[in-house]
């Protein structure tokens, strides 16, 4: 059984995703009971009891708490899989050495198991246990390896995307709405559009540059839509957006 050690949104989309039971823990008080009582299996009173009796510990806390965690499980754990951010797989070696650990980075859509998940790259990594890893996030979304020097950019390429997209499905059906649209039929029409576009995408290998000319025709309705968004600087803001993520804001 898996040992989920933190409660909150990530853990949370993770195990709905997989529908089975685990065990959990967390320092909020009722929070591994709630997701326990979802989900099944039972929320547990230490981190070093959730260690010894998981398969492997899944580390779903805040990043600051690395150090105090690992105290707390005490060499108990068997293996170790990790999706905190801003954590390299050096930090998670020395914190839990002599075991098997895997990094990875999921997204939220996860919980319908559509979530890309980030896999970094570990050549001395235990070869059984990452691909048993490898195989459990499979089941919930497209998993991709790159070498962790890109993991971040990854991260801040894919993770903070759900969030992103949901600003874009509102800002477009507030447009909608602003022109006469009822706002449930704006949400229907925006959220299928979007679904749909990605499903195209990939039956086009990801060929936006073919999707966008599919649609478009010259000096027509979305060339002028197209435009303008150009002229909103739409490239830029995306741009900028990963740089925040990355940079800190600086």
């Amino acid at each position: 059984m898996i040992g989920l050690i933190g409660s909150g949104n990530m853990a949370r989309a993770l195990v709905r995703g997989w529908g089975q039971p685990v065990l959990c823990t967390d320092l909020l008080p009722g929070r591994a009971e709630e997701l326990a009582e979802e989900v099944g299996g039972e929320a547990v009173a230490s981190s070093a009891e959730l260690a010894q009796r998981a398969d492997f510990v899944l580390l779903c806390h805040k990043p600051a708490g690395l150090s105090a965690v690992a105290a707390d499980v005490g060499g108990a754990a068997k293996a170790v899989v990790s999706i905190l951010g801003a954590t390299p797989l050096a930090s998670l070696k020395e914190a839990y050495p002599g075991k098997p650990v895997v990094r990875m980075l999921p997204s939220t859509p996860v919980e319908v198991a559509k979530g890309v998940c980030c896999h970094a790259r570990d050549p001395d990594a235990d070869r059984d246990f990452e691909a048993t890893v490898l195989e459990l996030f499979g089941r919930v979304g497209p998993v991709v390896s790159v070498d962790e020097a890109l993991i971040d950019a990854a991260m801040g390429l894919m993770s903070c995307a759900p969030a992103y997209y949901a600003l874009v499905a509102e800002a477009q059906i507030d447009a909608g709405v602003r022109r006469g649209l009822p706002a449930d039929v704006a949400l229907q029409l925006v959220i299928g559009t979007m679904g749909g576009t990605a499903a195209l995408l990939q039956q086009r290998g990801g060929d936006t540059l073919a999707v966008r000319r599919e649609v478009t025709s010259p000096g027509g309705s979305t060339a002028r839509g197209l435009d303008a968004l150009e002229r909103g600087n739409v490239r830029t803001a995306f741009s900028d957006a990963l740089d925040a993520v990355l940079d800190g804001g600086r």
